[in-house]
């Protein structure tokens, strides 16, 4: 198991150098598979090596058949870690072809979320938002999912349920001394999210003044 550590730390030290190397190359996919197979071998070669330790290590208190029990499962470990070592060794340079049909599913894959992606926007933005109203905690919602929530404001408090609302009108509108008639609704200068209006001044205001 050693070549497998000493192979482990030589392919870490290598793929370091690769990657912080200004104007480096990338290596050929073979040399990549080595590398990959090796970093394997080398970690399962390093758990190996911790499982190894704990032959003789059964607790004393449990007895003479626990004891060769305990041992027993250790070498059984052992034994299954080492020919997982070997197993992965030996298909340095074997993965060439795979590593490369990966990388053309995933090119793929990553393609249709972005198609995905760009016709749940459309969706949203065609059929949900002209569905919400303004000043609304849905509004805002629908917003922050396409990113374009970054113009209102941020002041929060807490309604009578005790859930935290968030402020659906534009930032900078805020003005204390323009108190708004509570009857109609009306928020005037102070903030307001579906039929909460409040000022900064509130106890329930989070963070008060300080967004």
């Amino acid at each position: 198991m050693t070549h497998y550590q000493t192979a482990g730390v030589n392919a870490r030290l290598k793929v370091v150098e690769g990657v912080r190397a200004p104007g480096g190359t990338r290596p050929p996919a073979s040399e990549a598979d080595d590398l990959v197979a090796a970093l394997e071998a080398g970690a399962v070669a390093g758990a190996q090596s911790e499982v190894v330790e704990l032959d003789g290590m059964a607790p004393a208190s449990r007895g003479a058949v626990f004891a060769d029990g305990w041992d027993d499962g250790v070498t059984a470990v052992s034994e299954a870690l080492v020919g997982i070592a070997d197993r992965e060794w030996s298909r340095r340079g074997g993965r060439s072809a795979g590593a490369a049909e990966l990388a053309v599913y995933i090119a793929y894959a990553r393609q249709r979320e972005r198609a995905d992606l760009e016709r749940l926007e459309a969706y949203v933005r065609k059929t949900v938002l002209p569905g919400t109203h303004p000043h609304t905690t849905a509004r805002r919602r629908v917003l922050e999912a396409l990113g374009e929530a970054g113009g209102l404001r941020t002041a929060r408090t807490r309604n009578s349920d005790g859930d935290v609302i968030v402020c659906t009108l534009d930032a900078g509108h805020y003005d204390p001394d323009d108190k708004p008639p509570f009857k109609d609704g009306k928020p005037g200068g102070w903030h307001k999210a579906d039929a909460s209006i409040w000022n900064d001044l509130g106890a329930a205001c989070i963070p008060h003044a300080a967004i």
